[in-house]
Order: C-alpha cells, then structure tokens, then sequence
C-alpha cells in the first residue's frame, strides 16, 4: 500500500476511535444484519425526507443506515437499532453532516 494512501486511512479510520475498532463494527456481519433491518423496518424510506431509498451507491437516492445520535464510538449507542434510521446518500451527506457539525 503506498504511503500516502495508507496515511489517509489511518487519519479516516481514527474518526471515531483512536484503535479503528468502530470502522470494523461498519464491516462486520452483524452491522450487515441490523443495517438490512432497518432498511426493511423503515421500508427503504428516508425517514427524514420521504425519498424511497432506491439508488444504487453513490445515488443521491441510495440507503444510509444513520445513527440518529452520534456515537462517537460509543458501542452501546452504535448498536442501538432505536438510535438507527434509514436515510438517502444525500439528506445523510448533507443535512445530516451539518447538523453533526453543530454538534461536535
């Protein structure tokens, strides 16, 4: 991996958690489980905007599974499927972005 790359995984993948352990909860099965849930639960509806939640990624209309409060690699709150909610590739990009913004 060149340098550079691995440089700005290693600034990315720190985000949330200094140990990267909250990027590996993003992959595993069981996020791919519970992610499928809410998207079934939320009927593949934004639940901010009303959009379907058809588009294939990057699709503005594409599914995000967001978590209605941050985090902040809090493990309890990250696996809390009350604190999830099926949003678009662009409300989640977005509106949401902002608002976490004003929250740090």
């Amino acid at each position: 991996m060149a340098p550079k790359l691995q440089t700005a995984r290693a600034v990315r993948d720190t985000r949330y958690s200094p140990d990267a352990t909250v990027r590996g909860w993003y992959h595993s099965a069981r996020w791919q489980a519970l992610r499928l849930h809410v998207l079934s639960r939320d009927l593949y509806t934004c639940q901010q905007t009303g959009v379907l939640l058809i588009g294939k990624h990057p699709a503005p209309n594409s599914p995000v599974v967001d978590h209605v409060i941050p985090h902040r690699g809090d493990e309890q709150l990250f696996w809390d499927i009350g604190n999830l909610q099926a949003v678009s590739k662009a409300y989640h990009d977005g509106e949401k972005r902002s608002q976490e913004q004003g929250w740090s």
